[in-house]
């Protein structure tokens, strides 16, 4: 069985003093580094955030640029092809025009033409018939 003499207390002075020196020599400043360690992460966790935060807020700000430059460009480039198909018609129709134009100077051309061949037969006319009637009759 356990003696309860003056050696325990000894010993219990002894464990209190020994817990007191490694309180103040070892655990304080542990925990003291454990804190500090603590604070540290804690401070770090919240300038991730932030950054997180920052970097997500860029993103979409980038997206939405993007986002209206192309939209821009579309309109852009549907204003372009308007004004290509009106350039085109403009284009095509002083083509047709001058197409027309040019038909009917040849039209005008062959008209004359045929009313001056017209003529200069009409006046052949009789010496041709006269020449067959000879072959004819012989």
């Amino acid at each position: 069985m356990i003696d309860l003499d003056y050696s325990f207390l000894i010993q219990l002075a002894n464990f209190l003093i020994t817990l007191m020196v490694l309180n103040f020599l070892m655990f304080g400043p542990i925990r003291e580094i454990i804190k500090r360690r603590g604070e540290l992460m804690k401070g770090q966790m919240g300038k991730i955030e932030q950054f997180t935060e920052q970097a997500d807020s860029k993103m979409k700000g980038y997206e939405k640029a993007l986002d209206e430059a192309r939209r821009a460009g579309l309109e852009l480039r549907s204003e372009f092809k308007v004004q290509a198909q009106e350039e085109e018609q403009k284009i095509l129709s002083v083509a047709g025009k001058d197409a027309a134009a040019t038909m009917k100077a040849a039209r005008n051309e062959l008209s004359s033409e045929k009313g001056e061949a017209m003529k200069a037969l009409a006046g052949q006319v009789d010496e041709f018939a006269q020449k067959v009637t000879a072959k004819v009759l012989g």
